[in-house]
């Protein structure tokens, strides 16, 4: 049986201010997020970690990135539920209001020079805290805007969500480039905390455009019939275990983005000392471009589906990282910018920009945010010890990269013939996603909500 929303449960369809809240939300969420990617690869290793060799200090501090990733399928757990169960609104707003918050926080924390080893403990606090707020952001994000969109404009609108996140890496570069240009007892000292600092205020504004927001109509549906289930996860687990399997192959494709960011940035200004400035103009420029990439490919997608839209673009990352890194070691700038721009800021916004659209319509409304925070989550795991396997497996001199762009190659490749693994979504209409009739619960596992 079809749920086919009406307004007399919520207002229109409203993708605009939906996909609006999404890019602004997504935005801060990431610049918070991406800002500790820059400041781990540049900053702390001296700030927290100063009395091992440069060697162990890059590895720790590369370290505490990936605590975040472990944070994140716990997290998916928790947000994917009360996401489900009490709104997309709601959730989304308090992930916001927490990465602010663990933003802000890791910007006062001490040095171990002034705090000893709480230092580097209080900032592994942080960055789980930070871990467990992206765990819903594009998740819920994504749902919501899914579910405001009209038919035939759905991975249109709904990637939004994640030319919101790439625009939050490019104000995260940009705010690192003057505190790169300090010398390094400003950078150390102060210098790295004003990123952190400064996340506040636009925190302040996401925050006032997504709590404005109403939810979807068919959410909305759903609480009017009392059809929403207690354990969205049971649910999840017992019909979409394919979906998940699905996802998790298909998400190795992010794999690029922190080789690029985290990884990439260090490789090329710690081993091939590449301008600390210079690359993080680059890393700033592939993302402007990604941007405006992300949005043409995803209406590339409303026409000729999700499934070779999403291979294209994987397969170009596998055929492209080689060349990204081999530029890397010729340390010429203009010939880095031009690889990180085709692979980052180009081929990579094909599959990145459809990932959102397609993960969601794997399932529908009832544990759509659940779905996709847990099988993004779990997927993202293995993605944040990306920068530490890569130091271990790095070799020396002008080929020593190639063992890392052939493991990420093949990751890529597998991501691609997982695409085609499901069916085609594109034009099966938003209330017949996710195959409701025959993953529909009994009496007894639904419930209306308290109050």
């Amino acid at each position: 049986m079809s749920r086919t929303p009406d307004r007399s449960v919520s207002e229109e369809r409203t993708p605009r201010r939906a996909a609006l809240a999404a890019f602004l939300g997504s935005m801060v969420e990431y610049y918070d997020f991406f800002i500790y990617g820059s400041a781990s690869a540049l900053v702390f290793s001296h700030v927290f970690f100063p009395d091992t060799d440069p060697a162990t200090a890059t590895l720790a501090s590369l370290a505490t990135f990936a605590v975040a990733y472990i944070a994140r399928p716990i997290g998916a757990f928790f947000v994917g539920h009360f996401g489900d169960r009490i709104g997309r609104k709601r959730v989304l707003v308090f992930c916001l209001t927490l990465m602010g918050m663990s933003t802000f926080a890791i910007g006062c924390l001490p040095s171990y020079g002034t705090a000893g080893v709480a230092a580097p403990v209080l900032l592994v606090v942080c960055r789980i805290a930070q871990g467990l707020s992206a765990a819903g952001e594009q998740s819920g994000a994504s749902s919501m805007t899914l579910e405001h969109s009209p038919e035939g404009h759905r991975a249109f609108w709904t990637s939004f969500t994640l030319a919101g996140t790439q625009a939050g890496l490019v104000v995260a570069t940009l705010a690192f480039l003057p505190v790169a240009a300090l010398d390094e007892q400003a950078m150390y000292t102060w210098g790295w905390r004003v990123p952190f600092w400064a996340s506040a205020i636009v925190v302040a504004c996401a925050y006032w455009v997504r709590s404005r927001l109403t939810e979807p109509p068919e959410f909305a549906k759903l609480q009017q019939d009392e059809e929403l289930v207690k354990l969205p996860v049971v649910l999840f687990v017992r019909n979409y275990w394919r979906a998940f399997l699905r996802i998790v192959v298909c998400h190795l494709f992010a794999v690029i983005s922190t080789a690029v960011t985290v990884f990439g940035l260090s490789y090329a200004t710690e081993t091939w000392s590449v301008p600390k400035s210079r690359i993080l103009i680059v890393i700033a420029v592939a993302n402007v471009v990604a941007v405006a990439a992300i949005p043409m490919w995803a209406r590339l997608a409303d026409r000729v589906g999700r499934r070779p839209v999403f291979a294209i673009g994987a397969v170009g990352c596998a055929l492209t990282v080689s060349g990204f890194f081999a530029a890397i070691v010729t340390q010429n700038i203009w010939l880095i910018g031009a690889a990180t721009v085709l692979m980052s800021g180009v081929v990579y916004s094909a599959p990145n920009g459809i990932a959102p659209t397609m993960y969601a319509e794997m399932f529908d409304a009832r544990v759509r945010y659940t779905g996709m925070a847990v099988s993004t989550q779990f997927a993202n795991l293995a993605l944040g010890f990306t920068p530490t396997i890569a130091a271990a497996l790095m070799g020396t001199g002008t080929t020593g990269w190639v063992p890392l762009a052939a493991l990420i190659a093949c990751l890529c490749l597998l991501s691609a013939v997982a695409a085609f693994a499901g069916r085609e979504t594109a034009h099966i209409p938003l209330e017949s996603l996710g195959n409701p009739e025959s993953a529909r619960t009994s009496d007894a596992q639904t419930a209306p909500l308290p109050g």
